[in-house]
C-alpha cells in the first residue's frame, strides 16, 4: 500500500491511520455501546492522541506472502500429524523414548525470522527449542531414533526456508540464497 494512504500528513504531522483505527476500536470497545457518536468519538480521539504523541515509524521485518504462507500452513498442519502419531507411538510403548538434543545452525540473520522459526518449531509435538543463539538454535526432539543429527537439522533448515518464503524480507530471502 502507499505510505501516503496509510499515514497521511496533518497540520505538519504523520498520522498512522490504522492506529487511528485501532485506537477508535479500543475507544468504542471501553464504552461498551457501538453508536456514530462513540465511533467518531474514537476517531477524533485517536487522531488527537496521534497527532500530539507520535510514534517512530517501526518496521517489524515481516512481509507476509499469502501463496508461501498457505504452504507453510499445509506443511506444518502435515507434520503436525505425524509428530503426534510419533508422539503417541512412543507412549504407549514401554520403556523410554529416545531424545535427542541437536544444534542447529540458521542461514538467516533476522531475529523476527527466528523468533517465527522458534514458535514453529515449540508447536510440533515431539520438538521444543531449549536455546538459541546467534544464528543457532539448541533443539530438542523426542522420538526419532538413529543418528537424527542430519535429520533434524535438514527438518529445520527446510522449515526456515518456508518461514523465510512467508514472511521474509527481500534482504531475508537473499540469506537463504
Amino acid at each position: 500500500m502507499n505510505r501516503e494512504l496509510l499515514a497521511p500528513w496533518v497540520l505538519g504531522r504523520r498520522v498512522p491511520l490504522p492506529l487511528v483505527a485501532w485506537l477508535a476500536l479500543v475507544w468504542v470497545t471501553l464504552w461498551g455501546d457501538l453508536t456514530v457518536g462513540n465511533v467518531l468519538g474514537g476517531l477524533l480521539t485517536g487522531l488527537v492522541v496521534t497527532w500530539l504523541l507520535p510514534l517512530p515509524i517501526l518496521d517489524p521485518g515481516i512481509r507476509v506472502h499469502p501463496v508461501a504462507l498457505a504452504r507453510l500452513l499445509l506443511w506444518i498442519a502435515w507434520n503436525m500429524v505425524l509428530s503426534t502419531a510419533r508422539v503417541v507411538l512412543w507412549v504407549a510403548l514401554p520403556g523410554p523414548p529416545p531424545t535427542r538434543i541437536v544444534r542447529v545452525r540458521l542461514r538467516t540473520s533476522s531475529e523476527s525470522m527466528t523468533v517465527l522459526l522458534m514458535i514453529a518449531l515449540s508447536t510440533v509435538p515431539g520438538s521444543l527449542v531449549v536455546e538459541a543463539y546467534r544464528q543457532e538454535l539448541v533443539v530438542h526432539v523426542l522420538g526419532l531414533t538413529g543418528d537424527v543429527t542430519g535429520t533434524v537439522r535438514a527438518d529445520v533448515a527446510e522449515l526456515e526456508s518456508r518461514i523465510v518464503r512467508a514472511f521474509g524480507t527481500r534482504r531475508d530471502r537473499e540469506e537463504l540464497g
